[in-house]
């Protein structure tokens, strides 16, 4: 479990551990294993951590991610938010495969939807596996932007991987959960934005609340569940019906064009 300390992941760390789980955590502190997943060598650090601790792992979330937002770098935000989940993930493969029967869930988001016009080079970049040019594309678009291409390409990853041999083949369940604005640090963080804070609270929803992280938590641990062992490549909406309302029919936002180098 990265992004442990707060928010969703911190949520999700609770839930499992309730349930008897033994949760390893990872982030940049007060974790199980402190790494920064924003660099190479920090990722390196985050799988070799993990490995020290365990040689099997059953379930997998990465959840360390950081918001666009104003004074935020977007290159930093791609390099976090995809390239260090993607890189947990393949790093923990085999730990993965020995568990016969691992869950992995990356943390989406509804703005991949909901926000129109995100930056689709991004996307494309980080679905090529270049993570340079999806950092050079990022650094010249506001990172409010780059936030929902990073967190497509982690939905796209999921789908177009999930369903190959070394994957679902390796009976290694690869699923992603979309979220909407959720009461958490993050959160907080944008509202106190001065350019960005009004929108937060603006999207339409069908409950008439934003939504609270234990119940992100709640789905997440389902989909790593043996209740959820015929789910493969899901994107599962978390987020009282924004997305349905907006795009009752067929959200658009899906499409990150060519992927060719």
């Amino acid at each position: 479990m990265s992004g442990a300390a707060s928010g969703i992941g911190a949520a999700t760390a609770a839930l499992l551990g309730r349930d008897g789980d033994r949760v390893i955590t990872v982030d940049l502190h007060d974790a199980d294993v402190t790494a920064d997943l924003g660099t190479p060598e920090g990722r390196a650090a985050a799988v070799a951590g993990v490995r020290e601790l365990t040689d099997v792992v059953h379930g997998l979330v990465p959840a360390a991610g950081i918001a666009g937002r104003t004074g935020v770098p977007g290159d930093l935000l791609v390099s976090v938010n995809y390239f260090g989940a993607v890189a947990l993930v393949r790093g923990l493969h085999a730990e993965l495969a020995a568990a016969q029967g691992a869950g992995v869930v990356l943390l989406a988001s509804n703005s991949i939807t909901g926000m129109p016009g995100w930056n689709a080079p991004v996307a494309q970049a980080c679905l090529r596996d270049d993570e340079a040019r999806a950092r050079e594309e990022a650094a010249q678009v506001d990172s409010v932007m780059v936030y929902p291409s990073s967190k497509a390409a982690l939905a796209w990853w999921a789908r177009r991987e999930g369903v190959k041999p070394e994957w679902a083949g390796s009976g290694i369940r690869l699923n992603s959960v979309a979220p909407g604005a959720t009461e958490t640090p993050m959160v907080d963080q944008m509202r106190a934005d001065p350019l960005l804070g009004p929108a937060v609270d603006a999207y339409p929803n069908a409950i008439g609340r934003l939504g609270r992280p234990e119940e992100v938590a709640a789905t997440i641990a389902f989909l790593l569940s043996d209740g959820a062992s015929n789910i493969v490549g899901a994107v599962l909406y978390v987020d009282g019906g924004t997305d349905a309302m907006l795009h009752p029919i067929s959200p658009p936002g899906w499409e990150v064009g060519p992927i060719e180098a």
